[in-house]
């Protein structure tokens, strides 16, 4: 794993990240939300929750990047929905554009076991995109692209052990938490590919984009950005 995977997962930050790694799952089961810290000042919950929930989907990028990437306007039709019970605020959708992003589709698709290494195997020409390898990570696809992985830089697919070309499926410890596919992917796991089929949006008592972290959370990031009057016009 890349050196720069060390600092998010420190067990001292309490951030969890994009990552298969047995610190990340220790992390989920000992997180505390911040939501029911009452003593904590509006300013302070929003800082937290930005902190955390930038932990989580910033995937590498800085601060200055994600502002210029942060929009007000949620990429949903369901924003008139938010006040209906049972409907998750929409503030759960700020993150995703980043959905859209080479190393979050091969990571989400479960080809690698974290967004490091999802960025090496892109960068390293492991990669396509409708064909055509495409060594940019940060590289936001269109709807109905499809993104194909080698093979044999999948994190789950070994060698046999009689040899040959044959590679078979081998699971790492404690990926299982974070198997799952959200539902505007396409996994074809015989070909190595993914589709990415659309934005994400949210359903009543769902919403699409990957989080630990509950809507009332992301509403409290969405209003620190929202506050600082960084919005793209």
């Amino acid at each position: 794993m890349p050196r720069k995977a060390e600092g998010p997962l420190k067990l001292s930050r309490q951030l969890i990240s994009l990552t298969w790694n047995p610190r990340n799952l220790y992390q989920l089961a000992t997180k505390k939300q911040l939501l029911t810290e009452k003593h904590k000042t509006l300013f302070q919950k929003m800082w937290k929750a930005k902190r955390d929930t930038r932990g989580y989907h910033d995937a590498g990028i800085t601060e200055r990047q994600w502002l210029r990437m942060f929009n007000v306007q949620l990429p949903t039709l369901n924003i008139k929905y938010d006040t209906k019970p049972g409907h998750p605020n929409t503030a759960a959708l700020m993150y995703a554009c980043m959905e859209r992003r080479l190393d979050f589709i091969v990571f989400r698709s479960h080809f690698a076991s974290s967004i490091w290494m999802a960025r090496h195997i892109i960068v390293h020409g492991k990669v396509k995109v409708n064909g055509r390898p495409f060594p940019f990570p940060s590289h936001r696809v269109k709807d109905g692209d499809v993104v194909s992985v080698d093979p044999e830089a999948v994190a789950t697919l070994k060698p046999a052990e009689g040899g040959g070309e044959v590679l078979e499926f081998a699971p790492h410890p404690y990926q299982q938490p974070w198997m799952f596919i959200p539902e505007y992917l396409e996994v074809n796991y015989n070909t190595c590919s993914t589709v990415f089929l659309r934005e994400p949006v949210t359903k009543p008592q769902q919403t699409e984009v990957p989080s630990p972290y509950p809507p009332e959370f992301h509403a409290l990031a969405y209003r620190f950005y929202q506050r600082r009057g960084r919005t793209r016009k």
